[in-house]
């Protein structure tokens, strides 16, 4: 009896040895959290219980969904489909609080990147019931981060401010919300006027990553000088000033995020938490083993100012670039077209190595099919009798006089290319308007005296001998 009860006391020692490092590590992973989670202010006991705001969550994840509908992004993801199928990041790591604190507590930011329960439950979204879209937005971001950066740095605003991006549209330029707000940065139609973005039927600069960026970086800015806490500038930025105001005044005059949370707006509860999400999981991926999913979009882009009309069609045509492509990089252009004119010049976005390519077929690519995407009865008002007999004659002595017929195909750029001859004096000896020819026209062309005769068969050739001879091919 004695030697049985021994052993028992025996037995709970055991027990007790092994439980003390568990409790021990437990004790201080709570000792962790109360020191450092933050947690909303309760107004009282009737005040709902904790819950994952759901307009934002339903805002995130179809933010995040519309990204699988991108021309670049199908192409990455057919790419890619192989490593999908056989199961990649099939395996979901999950970490304690204590883990997601100090990582935090890691990422150099003047934003104040708080964790609690709402925090950790945004984190869910993006690191496991969004995984394949985040691997896209990690895709991405090498295109549109340093684009973020550069603009950020010349207004002072702090880099980490880039993730608003993935929780206001999934980096996506084309993203609208339910109430009308629209692209990258989620501009409402005054706002982004007010910040002098241009917005009508053919331009919305809303769309277009860079000049909305600047405005995005003006409008933090100036929250910021209202509040001068960046984590209030994000919640005016999603919510509006007037609503952070009057829950500062409904607060007695508070002015942390968490002080104030329940007097804002619902949506406006779980924003600064998506944010400081996202920023989490962008910094993090590798260790929820989210890889990134390489995109088509052009890693190196240069911009071409146009001063006339031109088509995205046009250029796509002329330089054999996919339309999906230039459409993606140019989504500000509502319908393919760049409005420039004399007095405007618009921007057209390309990848860097066809620059010289469009530089060297300028010509061609505003009169490429132009009487097809510019119909000039709808803008130009031109007398019925009209007659272009007139032209323009060169003196004989020094200039020999080459006549080309118009065949179906051709234009006035290809033309001079052929001669290798100006487009403009080709429409100034021929009184040409717009670009425009038909078939079966007669054009004449003057070559100085001696150095006509290679050209003479020109005439005579097909389109491909004509291109080879011009040497395009």
């Amino acid at each position: 009896m004695i030697r049985s009860h021994c052993i028992s006391l025996r037995r709970l020692s055991l027990l007790l040895l092994l439980a003390l490092p568990i409790l021990a590590l437990k004790a201080q992973d709570q000792d962790v959290q109360q020191q450092i989670v933050l947690e909303p202010t309760r107004l009282d006991s009737t005040m709902d219980t904790f819950s994952m705001e759901g307009e934002v969550e339903l805002r995130t994840e179809n933010n995040l969904d519309s990204l699988l509908n991108l021309w670049y992004v199908n192409r990455s993801l057919e790419n890619a489909v192989d490593e999908f199928e056989t199961g990649a990041d099939t395996l979901v790591p999950d970490f304690s609080d204590s883990v997601y604190l100090a990582r935090l507590a890691e990422i150099p930011s003047v934003v104040d990147l708080t964790y609690n329960r709402i925090v950790k439950n945004y984190i869910n979204v993006y690191t496991q019931k969004r995984r394949e879209q985040v691997r896209v937005m990690m895709g991405l971001s090498d295109y549109y981060f340093p684009m973020f950066e550069e603009v950020f740095d010349l207004y002072g605003v702090p880099y980490e401010l880039k993730y608003l991006a993935v929780i206001e549209s999934a980096l996506n330029p084309r993203a609208v919300s339910r109430v009308g707000a629209v692209g990258t940065w989620q501009f409402m139609y005054s706002t982004g006027r007010h910040y002098g973005l241009t917005i009508n039927s053919l331009v919305d600069e809303r769309r277009d990553p860079l000049a909305a960026s600047h405005a995005a970086a003006r409008f933090l800015s100036d929250l910021y000088r209202m509040y001068k806490d960046w984590t209030l500038a994000l919640a005016a930025y999603n919510c509006g000033p007037g609503n952070v105001n009057k829950a500062i005044r409904r607060s007695g005059g508070k002015r942390n995020f968490w002080d104030i949370y329940y007097f804002l707006p619902r949506e406006t509860r779980g924003y600064v938490p998506a944010f400081i999400a996202a920023t989490y999981a962008m910094n993090y991926s590798d260790d929820h083993l989210l890889s990134k999913v390489p995109l088509t979009l052009p890693p190196y882009t240069d911009t071409m100012m146009v001063y006339e009309p031109v088509h995205l069609k046009q250029v796509s045509e002329v330089l054999d670039l996919p339309i999906g492509q230039l459409r993606d990089l140019n989504p500000q252009y509502r319908q393919d077209v760049v409005p420039g004119t004399s007095k405007r010049g618009y921007a057209i976005r390309i990848p860097q190595q066809e620059t010289a390519s469009f530089i060297d077929l300028q010509d061609s690519i505003f009169a490429y099919k132009d009487s097809i995407f510019f119909d000039p009865g709808k803008k130009v008002a031109t007398p019925q009798r009209y007659s272009s007999s007139y032209r323009v004659d060169l003196p004989e002595d020094k200039y020999d006089k080459l006549y080309y017929t118009v065949r179906s195909g051709d234009n006035v750029g290809f033309v001079a290319d052929w001669y290798d001859v100006r487009a403009s004096d080709l429409r100034y000896w021929n009184n040409i308007r717009r670009n425009l020819i038909k078939v079966g026209q007669k054009l004449v062309i003057y070559k100085p005296k001696g150095s006509s005769t290679r050209y003479k068969n020109v005439n005579n050739m097909s389109f491909t001998e004509k291109q080879r001879f011009a040497g395009r091919l």
